[in-house]
């Protein structure tokens, strides 16, 4: 049953009419997914943006579908149709319902995670926790699995690719004398999946589906 909500695909920002006199209102706002670039209404981009908001609950991995409904009828600006607008942007593919805890390889499989944010690495206080920010500004600890794939796992076909790669790095790239650690894919997906929604919502990562060839 899915556990969490987060935003998929990379803004574009605002798209403005050639027009003069200029025209304030922008005529779309623009996302890419996969191989694709989709326009959405104002509505539409207040709702993504929203499901970006609340990072520490995101990192407790707090934030579902309902969360996102009621965040949104009790904003400032309230949304009635946020029930709606939500369950559209589910249907076009810009938000993500899943359960980090539940079985991933299908889901790896129609994702790739690309990094957006400057790697920061460890500190001598905490050197088990790799960082990474904006403007030198840690936004983001992560264990080393999790980053590795933040940093690397791009360069292979899907996510889940990229786990087991890891996975098997650890058996075939060992030093004389050393033992593997046990690393699987699912073990290196599931370190992966925890930490997403905060990645994605500090803006460090954005998640993007495969796109068909």
């Amino acid at each position: 049953m899915p556990r969490v909500i987060i935003p998929v695909g990379f803004s574009l920002g605002p798209q403005h009419r050639y027009v003069r006199p200029a025209d304030p209102t922008p005529e779309s706002w623009e996302v890419h997914l996969g191989g694709d670039i989709l326009e959405l209404s104002e509505a539409e981009v207040g709702v993504y943006g929203t499901a970006f908001l609340h990072i520490e609950d995101h990192s407790q991995l707090k934030v579902n579908r309902a969360r996102l409904i009621q965040e949104l009828r009790t904003a400032p600006h309230p949304q009635p149709a946020a029930q709606r607008l939500v369950d559209r942007l589910i249907d076009r593919g810009l938000l993500l319902e899943f359960d980090p805890e539940g079985p991933l390889e299908e889901l790896f499989r129609r994702y790739r995670l690309f990094p957006t944010a400057e790697g920061m690495g460890s500190t001598p206080e905490e050197p088990e926790y790799h960082r990474m920010g904006h403007g030198n500004r840690p936004l983001v600890a992560v264990h080393n699995d999790a980053y590795v794939m933040w940093a690397f796992s791009f360069l292979h076909a899907n996510l889940w690719e990229a786990c087991a790669y890891f996975a098997k790095a650890d058996q075939e790239e060992l030093e004389e004398g050393e033992q593997p650690i046990g690393l699987t894919a699912d073990r290196v997906a599931r370190e992966v999946a925890v930490n997403l929604p905060m990645m994605i919502a500090t803006q460090c990562a954005f998640l993007d589906p495969v796109a068909a060839l």
